[in-house]
């Protein structure tokens, strides 16, 4: 049992809300961390405080650093090891500028199927929000509009990163969405 407690607080709860969540085309990396042992899924949850999710170039999913903005964001809770945090860095590229691993706070799913936080119970956890360079504008190109779920819905269209045009960076990518008109 101390072995087991000692194990859990080496690592560190991460809020999914996007392709990491199960059934979504990055999930392969939770699963291949779960695996290792690397890391382990808590529960699903919500943000405790409103936040703008939005999608990005290539339907790319993007939390924003502003709370009170926006909704409740629905999402999965993960325990991760340090080096399954690492991983899940590169993925989201934070040391390239496009990603920002950060505090938040979300509601547990009170396990009755229905919505998260029924219970109240809520958790400190990290989450990837597009990076502080961005965002706000990244909010405005979203007419201000965010979602509470990443869904199928929303992820139809979703361009994996080996299938987009690698003559750009991802920057330079999310650059032009934003100055696009469609």
């Amino acid at each position: 049992m101390v072995a087991d407690k000692e194990e859990s607080t080496k690592k560190s709860l991460v809020f999914t809300y996007g392709t990491l969540k199960r059934g979504f085309s990055n999930h392969t990396l939770m699963q291949d961390l779960i695996r290792t042992g690397d890391a382990t899924f808590v529960s699903t949850c919500r943000t405790a405080e409103n936040y703008p999710l939005v999608c990005g170039p290539y339907r790319v999913p993007f939390l924003l650093n502003m709370a009170g903005s926006g909704q409740p964001v629905t999402g999965e809770l993960y325990a991760v090891s340090a080096s399954g945090l690492a991983r899940l860095d590169e993925l989201e590229g934070t040391t390239r500028g496009h990603y920002e691993r950060l505090s938040i706070t979300v509601e547990l799913d009170n396990g009755d199927g229905g919505s998260c936080g029924g219970e109240g119970v809520t958790s400190a956890a990290e989450a990837y929000y597009a990076h502080g360079s961005y965002a706000a504008e990244m909010w405005k190109r979203n007419g201000m509009k965010g979602l509470n779920v990443y869904s199928e819905k929303e992820a139809k269209g979703y361009v994996k990163r080996k299938d987009r045009p690698h003559n750009l960076t991802f920057l330079d990518h999310i650059q032009l969405f934003l100055h696009s008109q469609d």
